[in-house]
């Protein structure tokens, strides 16, 4: 789940046609180095009932494999997804394609965190220990409102290349979003909901992989209209978060969450004085203050005087926490490291980079950055153990296949089409506003969570406003927790709440 805008990025599910194929007998990892040896799909078909929103539902899951085939029907890769299907065959009732991010990550986060029927129950803000973890009922699964799949890209979860396919084939943008939607047009034929209302989404690079996945949907002839777009933690124009000497962007964009921070953690001056606010005012202070005087003075450079500095350096640990002696040795320029180890360094703790409130203890205090992430080693266990526990007895699923959570699929080809050399930061952003022009009936989520490092609430902001972005078809939801805000119990409840409504306006029959 590490998502950084430079080449290596973070997180945030998965699907499956209705039928099944040798569910008995497991996949041989081995046994697909050539085209003679690839067997037929891996899948398991299972029934269930539950209680979501409030609603009693009747589902059937489909986990397991579907193939993606070349231009002569070779099989080229393995997709593993599973289905939630509610029984009954409603050819229009809505469905929810969904993914996670990394590039790398398989869907497990918003499968057994947020939305399956099942979720992995952990203490907020801590660490998860050991197990077992209790893996429980999700009242607020999204079954009640649409059927939802779950998808693990190749390279995560149980996908796999087949045959001679290089997987180096899917690992890039454009390869990688082309792959999604071919599973996605295989879902419809194979599940016969053409005309049923669709929603795709995904958290993090997921977000990233969304826009993507609509040029590749919507780009061209043969149209696979959507309804809604769901962004979760979201990143779409790395260039204005890239951490690179000379950007100004990725100070500018990362100040709100700072301020954030400072204010949870009652860091900040008005706190030591009794006189703090409440959370959204304070930021609406702060964002008015990155979008004037503080990119102002970043853009002066040294041109800046001597006056104007000590009044930015005074408002910027105002809104930071930092000191201003801290501040002046900074240039006034504070990396998200740097803050992440400074904030709390009087206290002896670290800051979370997914989600602030999470707190680390160092080897020493004495460092310019953390040594590690506490909001994700303190999460990674519970999730591996929940993906596997629910796959493998719960639906049924045999393999011997390790669930890869978060894996190494690189080197990412960052090039968007063709043509391109690849030298310029990646901004998938037009895509969506393109998608939003030319298809009227479309809108888009999108969620923030205000303690979020990794995809700062104030960067999805700057990318989902600008011209091009018609008025009105961008709904943003603001939550009290970080990049996976359905760690906190409140927020998931909210963060359903908020779906479920957009998915049933975005519904002809919600």
């Amino acid at each position: 789940m590490n998502l950084r805008p430079t080449l290596a990025a973070l997180l945030l599910l998965n699907a499956l046609p209705a039928y099944a194929q040798d569910a008995d007998k497991p996949d041989k990892p081995r046994a697909d180095k050539s085209d003679e040896a690839i067997p037929p799909p891996n899948r398991s078909v299972t029934r269930h009932s539950g209680s979501f929103g409030g609603v009693k539902v009747g589902y059937t899951a489909t986990t397991g494999e579907t193939y993606l085939r070349d231009k002569d029907g070779k099989p080229t890769a393995a997709i593993f997804s599973t289905s939630y299907v509610k029984d009954g065959a409603d050819p229009r009732r809505p469905v929810t394609f969904l993914y996670n991010g990394g590039p790398g990550s398989g869907s497990v986060w918003l499968h057994m965190g947020a939305f399956g029927p099942k979720r992995v129950r952990i203490a907020d803000a801590k660490d998860d220990g050991a197990p077992p973890y209790p893996i429980v009922d999700n009242p607020d699964s999204l079954l009640d409102v649409t059927d939802i799949v779950f998808i693990d890209p190749v390279g995560t979860g149980f996908s796999h290349a087949l045959g001679k396919t290089d997987p180096k084939t899917f690992w890039g943008v454009t390869a990688d979003a082309k792959s999604i939607n071919d599973f996605i047009r295989l879902w419809l034929n194979e599940n016969k909901r053409w005309n049923a209302p669709k929603f795709i989404g995904g958290e993090s690079y997921g977000t990233t992989r969304s826009a993507a996945l609509i040029n590749e949907l919507t780009g061209a002839y043969n149209d696979v209209a959507v309804n809604g777009v769901i962004l979760i933690s979201t990143i779409l124009d790395f260039g204005a978060e890239a951490v690179s000497e000379g950007n100004e962007m990725q100070y500018v964009v990362t100040l709100p969450s700072m301020a954030a921070v400072a204010w949870y953690h009652k860091a900040l001056p008005q706190a030591a004085s009794g006189q703090a606010g409440a959370l959204e005012p304070f930021l609406d202070e702060a964002r008015a203050f990155a979008r004037g005087p503080y990119i102002t003075a970043l853009l002066k450079g040294n041109a800046l005087t001597a006056e104007e500095r000590a009044t930015v350096r005074r408002q910027l640990a105002g809104f930071t926490g930092l000191s201003e002696a801290y501040l002046d040795r900074a240039n006034l320029r504070v990396s998200p490291d740097r803050f992440y180890k400074e904030l709390l360094r009087d206290r002896g703790t670290t800051v979370g980079r997914l989600d602030a409130r999470y707190l680390g203890i160092d080897y020493d205090n004495a460092g310019e950055g953390p040594d590690n992430d506490p909001s994700f080693y303190g999460i990674d266990a519970s999730y591996t153990a929940a993906i596997n526990s629910w796959a493998r007895d719960g639906l049924g699923y045999k393999t011997d296949r390790q669930y890869v959570t978060i894996g190494s699929v690189g080197p990412w080809d960052w090039k968007l089409g063709t043509g391109r050399d690849g030298t310029t930061y990646v901004n998938v952003a037009p895509y969506l506003s393109k998608a939003l022009r030319e298809n009227s009936g479309m809108k888009i989520f999108v969620g923030q969570g205000y303690y979020d490092f990794a995809t700062p609430f104030f960067g999805a902001e700057q990318s989902l406003t600008r011209p091009g972005f018609p008025a009105g078809r961008v709904e943003f939801e603001y939550y009290q927790a970080g990049h996976m805000m359905y760690v906190h119990d409140a927020d998931l409840t909210k963060l359903s709440r908020d779906i479920r409504g957009f998915i049933r306006r975005q519904s002809p029959n919600g």
